[in-house]
């Protein structure tokens, strides 16, 4: 079934960041289903493989090529572009969908996890927009740049840190360059989602499920159908639900004694990640 095909030109390629697994699959799966070529794009060599070979057999007519890559690497988009143009692709879009997460005070951090929340978050996802959007740029294409924020990047909470303030540099980051592009027409939107029914944040596939249920997570495919909607309409910002909208002004406005509280109950309680 394809959607938005008035959007989207024929033979369209997009460039998928932690494609393997969770929202980044959903992300080429949904893709997919509207006639896209995906290059996906992971560290996890075995599960990239399985995702391809996944597609490939569901849309035998459409292009699924898995790069193996770790993003944290200096030269990594430099490096992934290189790889497209040697392959023959061309990147109409790009989804920055990658990250890592920890609940755990920035002070019992190794530095090496403190350096791939800078490499992963800001320096991978910078160089990557900068990379493609140039390319785009020098081939008058009118494409597409998504990328991963946070709700969290409005929530200074203690044991997030790293995290929110990684992604709330994703989030200024894109908001600028959607003006910067803009009259080139190359669109750049900003996801700032609430929890979603994954691996990354730890829970058992039982506490997914209950969350889903009772409304406290969305599914990673809804997700993925609706900020592509989004996208595909050029829309700067996406943030999923209702609730999620009323929690980031309701958490950013908690007095500093109940942030405290949140300290002491879970962070000095040595539950972390």
């Amino acid at each position: 079934m394809l959607f938005f095909n008035k959007k989207i030109p024929v033979g369209a390629t997009a460039i998928v960041t932690g494609a393997s697994s969770g929202i980044g699959l959903e992300f080429s799966r949904a893709l997919a289903e509207k006639g896209i070529n995906v290059v996906l794009v992971s560290n996890q060599q075995e599960q990239l493989d399985e995702a391809a070979a996944e597609l490939r057999q569901k849309y035998p007519q459409l292009r699924f090529e898995p790069v193996y890559k770790n993003l944290a690497d200096a030269d990594a988009a430099e490096w992934l572009l290189a790889r497209c143009k040697s392959l023959g692709i061309e990147v109409d879009i790009l989804i920055n969908n990658a990250g890592i997460f920890n609940f755990m005070k920035v002070t019992d951090m190794k530095p090496e996890r403190l350096d791939l929340f800078v490499d992963l978050h800001v320096r991978s996802v910078t160089q990557l927009c900068r990379t493609f959007a140039r390319d785009m740029l020098e081939r008058g294409c009118k494409g597409y740049i998504f990328n991963m924020a946070s709700m969290c990047c409005w929530m200074p909470m203690p044991g997030i840190g790293a995290y929110a303030a990684t992604k709330a540099y994703i989030r200024v980051l894109s908001r600028s360059m959607y003006l910067e592009l803009k009259d080139y027409g190359i669109s750049v939107t900003v996801a700032c989602p609430g929890g979603i029914s994954t691996e990354l944040f730890g829970l058992s596939p039982k506490l997914r499920k209950l969350a889903v249920n009772i409304g406290a997570l969305t599914t990673p495919q809804r997700f993925a159908r609706n900020a592509l909607r989004r996208m595909f309409n050029r829309r700067k910002q996406y943030i999923n639900g209702l609730l999620n909208r009323i929690a980031i002004v309701a958490v950013n406005n908690l007095p500093t004694c109940l942030c405290v509280q949140v300290k002491h109950q879970l962070l000095d309680k040595n539950i972390t990640r």
